[in-house]
């Protein structure tokens, strides 16, 4: 299905995280940076681990392009002067100071460790201190953590990062329209996150409709 969001002139915050889920972190990405939003990324250590595993490919985390991440896509020029990467622990980044305005961070996939990390008001790389960042400003934040089963601590961490103004968004498909293929289930989650950033989008089959 297409996608069309309405762009932002201010950017949007990605992180991708160690925990299994890079394929929903490189979708929302596609989507957003060909739908004309500017998109700043930054990544973990453990995410570029992960996406190794999962994409059948490295990522040199130094200095991320759109061309290792999507090596096949004949779109990446077009987008190139909207897309920022900034490596783990840059805290000149502009997504470290509150002064530096944005339009909402998603952290896709949200480890548990992060989520925690985050939950506990701690800073000690960039993920952490963006999403800081944004609570303390009171600007869109959205977690998405893939993990399963759920201990009472995890459960814990979701409340206080939900009472606190984040909004967690669980990988959680839906079903009710009979998904063909796991792109059309990566697409399902994608697009409740364009939902809550506000961009509008078609990357799903809308109950009722």
């Amino acid at each position: 299905m297409s996608s069309h969001p309405a762009s932002t002139d201010l950017p949007y915050v990605l992180a991708i995280t160690g925990a299994s889920g890079s394929r929903y972190g490189l979708r929302l990405l596609e989507v957003m940076l060909q739908s004309g939003c500017t998109v700043h990324l930054t990544m973990s250590p453990a995410a570029g681990e992960v996406f190794k595993t999962e994409m059948n490919r490295p990522v040199d985390l130094n200095q991320v392009t759109l061309a290792e991440l999507f090596p096949e896509a004949d779109w990446i020029e077009k987008s190139a002067a909207r897309f920022q990467y900034y490596r783990h622990f840059d805290f000149s980044a502009g997504m470290a100071s509150g002064s530096f305005r944005t339009a909402g961070m998603v952290i896709v996939p949200c480890s548990m460790g992060t989520l925690s990390s985050i939950a506990h008001g701690l800073s000690g790389n960039l993920i952490q201190r963006a999403a800081d960042v944004h609570l303390k400003e009171r600007r869109k934040l959205i977690v998405v953590p893939r993990e399963t089963p759920l201990g009472t601590i995890q459960l814990r961490n979701m409340t206080t990062l939900s009472e606190a103004g984040a909004v967690v968004l669980p990988a959680m498909p839906g079903f009710y329209r009979q998904p063909e293929s796991i792109e059309d289930l990566i697409d399902f989650v994608v697009g409740r996150i364009l939902d809550q950033l506000g961009l509008s989008n078609e990357l799903m089959q809308r109950w009722g409709t």
